[in-house]
C-alpha cells in the first residue's frame, strides 16, 4: 500500500521511504508489463517486441523495459523475494538481478541463494555474485554466453576473403583468432567524427559510436592513429553527397617496421 511521505528534517530518511514507494510501484509496473508482453497489443501497434513498445511508450531504456518484464514474469515463482522487497529488505534493482538469474537457470535456480546475498549487499555486487552463481550451477551455459562474445569478435575476420577461398569454417575461425590476437586487423569498431574532432579543435563535437557515449577528441585521435579511414562528405543539411574508399592509415609493412623500431605503441609519447 502506497503512503505519502511527509516532509521532515531528516532528508536521508525521506529518500529511503520515497525509494521504497518507488520500488513498490515498479513491482506493480513489472506485473502489468509481463501481462502486457503476453498479449498482442504491442504487435498490433507495429512494435518489434513488447520491450520495444514499453521502451518507447514508457520512456525507458531497453534494459529497464527488459527488467520490468523479467521481474513481472517471475513474480509467481519468487514469492520470498517479492515479500522481502515489499518489506523493504531489498530493492527493485536486487529483484531484477534475481529474476534474470532465475530465467537464465530455469529449474536449477535456488531463490534463497541470491535472496540471502541481496539482503547483505548492493545490487551491483549482487550482479557480480549472480554471475559466479550462474557459473557454479551451469558452467556450460555460462561458457556458451562467453563463446557468443568471442564468436561476435571473430565473425568479421572469418569471412571468405575471395571466391576461391577454400578454407572451411573451422580453419577460418582459427585464422581469425590468430589475426585478432596479433592485432593485424582488430575487430571492427566504427567511429564517426568530424575533421575538427580528429584535429582536436576547440568547440568540436565528440566522436560518435553506436550504443556509446560521445568519445573525446583525445580518444578519437588515439584510435585514428591506427585505423581505416573513410571520407564521407555531407551537405549543409547533413545529407551524404559522397563516400570515399576505406584506406588503412598504417600498412602491413609500415606496421612491422614500427614494431621493430618502437616495440610498442608510441602514441602521445
Amino acid at each position: 500500500m502506497l503512503q505519502v511521505v511527509a516532509p521532515g528534517p531528516d532528508l536521508g530518511e525521506q529518500l529511503i521511504l520515497l525509494q521504497r514507494q518507488i520500488d513498490l510501484l515498479l513491482l506493480e509496473h513489472s506485473r502489468v508489463a509481463a501481462e502486457f508482453a503476453q498479449g498482442a497489443q504491442w504487435a498490433d501497434e507495429g512494435s518489434n517486441s513488447a520491450i520495444d513498445w514499453i521502451r518507447f511508450n514508457c520512456n525507458l531504456t531497453e534494459k529497464a523495459a527488459g527488467d520490468r518484464i523479467a521481474v513481472g514474469s517471475k513474480l509467481g515463482e519468487l514469492a520470498e523475494s517479492s515479500q522481502a522487497m515489499q518489506g523493504g529488505e531489498i530493492g527493485f534493482a536486487h529483484m531484477s538481478v534475481i529474476a534474470r538469474t532465475a530465467i537464465a537457470l530455469g529449474k536449477r535456480f535456488d531463490e534463497f541463494v541470491l535472496l540471502d546475498l541481496a539482503r547483505k549487499m548492493s545490487p551491483g555486487k549482487l550482479y557480480y555474485k549472480s554471475m559466479q552463481y550462474r557459473h557454479s550451477v551451469d558452467a556450460k551455459g555460462y561458457a556458451l554466453e562467453q563463446a557468443d562474445a568471442v564468436r561476435t569478435a571473430l565473425e568479421p575476420l572469418a569471412r571468405r576473403t575471395a571466391w576461391d577461398d577454400d578454407r572451411d569454417q573451422d580453419k577460418r575461425n582459427a585464422d581469425a583468432l590468430v589475426e585478432l590476437a596479433h592485432g593485424g586487423k582488430p575487430a571492427t569498431l566504427q567511429i564517426t567524427a568530424s575533421v575538427e574532432t580528429v584535429k582536436g579543435l576547440a568547440g568540436a563535437t565528440g566522436g560518435e559510436m553506436e550504443f556509446s557515449l560521445p568519445l573525446s577528441s583525445t580518444s578519437v585521435q588515439r584510435m585514428a592513429c591506427d585505423c581505416s579511414v573513410m571520407r564521407v562528405l555531407l551537405d549543409q543539411e547533413s545529407v551524404v553527397v559522397d563516400v570515399g574508399r576505406s584506406r588503412r592509415v598504417i600498412s602491413g609493412p609500415a606496421r612491422r617496421a614500427l614494431k621493430a623500431r618502437d616495440g610498442h605503441c608510441q602514441w602521445a609519447d
